[in-house]
């Protein structure tokens, strides 16, 4: 089990990210502002922690993935993300439930990582078949990176650690980077390891008031650089489990790192939380291209009850289609609502908020 040993680096860490913790705190963001925000901040790390493990979709390709319809046939590194983000909504609710750290919630997240693979995948891993060898190798030598622990040795090290997190006294940011790093040693399952460690991470932080109301994304950091983030898990130790990564003789190696990352990550939560903790209108109108703007404008000086794109398309002279798109983006953001007959779209409105606002609307908008 990793054991750590306050330094004045560390401590001066832990002070940085604590100073970002308490601004971030007062500042009030609207709570549109702040929904856009997350689920952003959720395909980010979504993005993020499958590039460390080798995923090939971009960013774009991801934040598409995860806004398609979910009854689609989807190909493995695009169920992959889908499935981070599922296992982060999941988390997101027993956050709110105030569920302990336990073995359960490890499998349980881990069984939603690997959603869609085959059975053996899912769960503490087994016995290894007669003269196999069960290791992270190096894709181009071939050559084991890692060996981890016996099978037989998985539930012990799983409970030690859970009984840790239950009784500590560290510091919360402390517990979450062992967290990271003894599931990342332990490699309790077949694959999906590096993820649920850090979405397990995560939670610690989430659960002990460091999660940022969800906004950012720590794992963007780790991937920044995935050579050094491997480097610093590993530090320097042998490949074997068993000679010194049990009990590493420098954890501040990682222990460092983990906390670099998360001062990078708050203080980028810190920034964002600021330039968005503004007037609600301000926030959503800033979503808006210059052409949804002005039919928005437009929508707001014509003071009709009821509109069909149909009808705004022959005024504005362009294709129906183009309204429809223009007025999804504007129902998104809150400022119409569809009329719907029979499940289907009849028409649009203006949203009470609109309404209530479009005095000052037609003001920003003038101005923007």
């Amino acid at each position: 089990m990793i054991k750590v040993s306050l330094s004045n680096e560390i401590l001066k860490y832990i002070t940085e990210i604590d100073k970002n913790r308490y601004q971030v705190h007062d500042v009030k963001i609207p709570n549109s502002v702040a929904s856009k925000l997350r689920k952003n901040s959720k395909k980010k790390s979504s993005y993020a922690s499958n590039k460390i493990e080798g995923n090939p979709l971009s960013e774009k390709q991801v934040d598409e993935v995860i806004d398609s319809d979910e009854r689609r046939h989807f190909l493995r590194p695009e169920q992959e993300v889908r499935n981070y983000f599922l296992a982060l909504n999941y988390l997101e609710k027993e956050r709110k439930k105030e569920t302990k750290f336990s073995k359960k919630l490890i499998l349980d997240v881990q069984k939603l990582v690997e959603k869609g693979a085959s059975k053996e995948k899912l769960g503490l891993r087994g016995p290894m078949p007669p003269g196999v060898l069960f290791a992270v190798y190096d894709t181009q030598t071939g050559n084991p990176d890692y060996i981890p622990p016996e099978y037989t040795d998985i539930p012990v090290l799983l409970d030690e650690l859970v009984e840790y997190v239950n009784t500590t006294d560290d510091h919360p940011l402390i517990v979450a980077a062992v967290v990271h790093y003894q599931l990342v040693t332990i490699h309790p399952f077949e694959d999906g390891n590096g993820r649920t460690a850090r979405l397990m991470s995560g939670y610690i932080l989430d659960i002990n008031g460091y999660g940022f109301n969800g906004i950012g994304s720590l794992e963007e950091y780790f991937a920044y650089d995935v050579n050094e983030y491997y480097e610093s898990i590993q530090m320097g130790l042998p490949a074997l489990y068993y000679l010194g990564r049990d009990n590493p003789p420098h954890p501040e190696i990682w222990i460092c790192y983990f906390l670099r990352m998360m001062q990078l990550y708050s203080g980028k939560v810190k920034e964002l939380s600021l330039s968005s903790g503004k007037d609600e209108l301000e926030g959503s109108l800033s979503y808006l291209k210059t052409k949804e703007k002005e039919l928005l404008s437009l929508l707001i000086n014509k003071s009709k009850q009821e509109f069909t794109p149909i009808e705004i398309s022959k005024e504005i002279g362009v294709t129906n289609k183009t309204v429809i798109n223009r007025l999804s983006v504007l129902a998104k953001n809150g400022f119409v609502a569809p009329i719907l007959v029979n499940t289907r779209v009849r028409s649009y409105e203006l949203t009470v908020f609109t309404k209530d606002n479009k005095d000052r609307i037609i003001d920003l908008l003038k101005l923007g």
